[in-house]
């Protein structure tokens, strides 16, 4: 029997000539017999192995250290939808929760769980990294793979990802170095980012197949061309909406960066194709019961706390600017290449955020220095020889990565203990389990500490005045409710405009700092030996005040 060629593709990016391969027919059935191995096997590619590893030590660096941050906040969140899955209260307050975003279709899944498992909130997300983590890393290799068949590219992309940022620490959720992901791996933005790849992986796919015209379902290039294929990656644009809207602008704008990059031929069934996207995108964003979603755009809650990004932004990002000789050669050979359409509208929405003083739009830049690292990336994973340029960029890149690792990531993965430098650390805050032993889910607590009235909500605990703004809450009265709060504490207040202040938000609880004064209607119960903080009930009768 005459043995047939086939011919392979070169991808666009690799430069090679197609090649004629030769299929070798093996007699399968004596194989079989002789108990032989046959030459199908498939070996595991170079990303299916550094990924798995980079996923378990990942996993146990995020498990290593103690929540922190905004973890005590969503496990908050899944402990009012363990109490009520159809009408949680608010996230922090003895308040109604309507209209409060961080009720999501990923924390309401959470809080199926917790009500199925009986697990808590703080367990909850703690056991969410892991999956957060596979979903980025199976993302980002789809999303690599789109832009290039080079089996290395995903490993790099890695690599460049969690270490080209800057000098600097950056502990904010959708940023991707190793530090910040030992942090918020169990937050929603984290699975938002996750899908986001997955997103752009199959609209890139899509575009690229979607220049053919005549009847609506036809197979491209993706092997998914029916119009319910592109109304089901709008649903999950939407659904990326729904989990974390910020990191679904950044994920929005790559969209329209890929389509406009890939997309040829914009006949009337292409277009039809799109516009299903486009509508499912929407139809699922505005049809989730929880809270609305448009009326998110252009909410100065959080503004304020978001220019912290813009004024850093240089001690946070310059180690990714060494993506841009890659963008820049991929530009010459395509001014339509999708990674430098990505990077140029992100960063124009990063500009709008600044213009228009809308400083949120600046968690952009988490996604918005993912097109230089990426394409960094592809441009180090061509195949050898490398002419000097090539050479160049190649040192270039890993001494930023050296640069970052040392000066900033680090610490993420290497354990004090098997430290011989003393690398910044992950931030260990304290537990307050000790005090949740004595307050109720449900009941009100007064306190001015960082870190307590950031954790204390995680154990069910209501605050007098809630940490973070949210449209459940107008904003007025949040400000209003750490006014009272800061009377409250005043050594000066009366006892008095105490009870007031007690009264309008049935506080039971104060948890004060060393340095506080315990007022005489309190009653000390605990305390704790670490942060030398007390934990008092309010009495209606008190003794000699005391000092915490």
């Amino acid at each position: 029997m005459p043995r047939t060629a086939h011919t392979s593709h070169a991808s666009p990016d690799s430069g090679a000539q197609p090649r004629v391969r030769r299929r070798r027919h093996g007699a399968l059935g004596a194989t079989a017999l002789r108990g032989g191995r046959t030459r199908l096997t498939r070996r595991p590619t170079p990303y299916v192995v550094m990924g798995g590893l980079f996923w378990l030590v990942m996993t146990l660096a995020y498990w290593r250290v103690p929540l922190c941050c905004d973890a005590g906040q969503h496990a908050a969140v899944v402990e009012r939808l363990r109490w009520d899955l159809l009408h949680p209260a608010h996230p922090t307050a003895d308040l109604p929760g309507a209209g409060s975003p961080y009720y999501s279709p990923y924390a309401v899944a959470q809080g199926v769980l917790a009500r199925l498992t009986g697990l808590s909130g703080w367990s909850l997300v703690k056991l969410a990294g892991p999956v957060n983590l596979l979903v980025l890393l199976t993302g980002i290799g789809r999303f690599v793979r789109v832009l290039t068949p080079r089996p290395w590219a995903p490993v790099l992309a890695v690599l460049f990802m969690t270490l080209l940022w800057g000098t600097e620490r950056v502990l904010w959720s959708g940023f991707l170095g190793l530090m910040s992901l030992t942090v918020n791996l169990g937050y929603p933005s984290a699975f938002a980012t996750g899908l986001t790849f997955w997103a752009w992986a199959w609209t890139g796919a899509r575009a690229r197949g979607g220049a053919s015209s005549g009847p609506v379902r036809y197979v491209g290039p993706s092997g998914l061309g029916s119009v319910w294929a592109y109304a089901g990656l709008g649903a999950l644009y939407g659904l990326i909406t729904l989990v974390h809207p910020i990191t679904a602008v950044a994920s929005l704008v790559g969209a329209v960066a890929i389509v406009a990059a890939w997309q040829r031929g914009w006949s009337r069934p292409v277009a039809a194709r799109w516009a299903s996207a486009v509508a499912a995108t929407l139809a699922v964003a505005v049809s989730w019961p929880y809270y609305a979603v448009l009326s998110l755009a252009g909410h100065p809650g959080v503004d304020g706390i978001h220019r912290l990004l813009y004024e850093s932004v240089a001690g946070n990002l310059w180690l990714a600017l060494l993506g841009l000789p890659a963008l820049w050669a991929r530009g010459r050979r395509s001014p339509r290449d999708p990674l430098v359409l990505m990077c140029a509208a992100q960063c124009l929405t990063v500009a709008y955020g600044w213009v228009s003083g809308h400083y949120t739009y600046g968690r952009v830049l988490g996604l918005a220095a993912v097109p230089a690292q990426f394409a960094l990336a592809v441009e180090l994973a061509a195949p050898r020889p490398w002419g000097w340029a090539r050479r160049v960029l190649g040192g270039a890149a890993a001494a930023g990565a050296c640069v970052g690792l040392l000066t900033v990531q680090a610490g993420a993965v290497v354990p004090r203990a098997l430290d011989p430098v003393g690398f910044e650390q992950p931030p260990r805050w304290p537990s307050y389990d000790w005090a949740a032993r004595h307050v109720r889910a449900g009941e009100t607590l007064i306190t001015d500490g960082y870190s307590a009235a950031r954790a204390l909500p995680g154990y069910g605990v209501n605050m007098a005045a809630p940490t973070w703004p949210d449209p459940a809450l107008e904003e007025e009265d949040r400000v209003r409710r750490h006014a009272d709060v800061r009377a409250y504490l005043d050594p000066a207040s009366t006892r008095e405009r105490r009870a007031v202040v007690a009264r309008r938000y049935g506080v039971r609880w104060l948890l004060l700092t060393r340095r506080q004064k315990v007022p005489r209607e309190a009653v000390v119960v605990d305390w704790s030996p670490r942060t030398g903080e007390v934990l008092a009930r309010i009495a209606p009768q008190g003794g000699t005040e005391r000092s915490a």
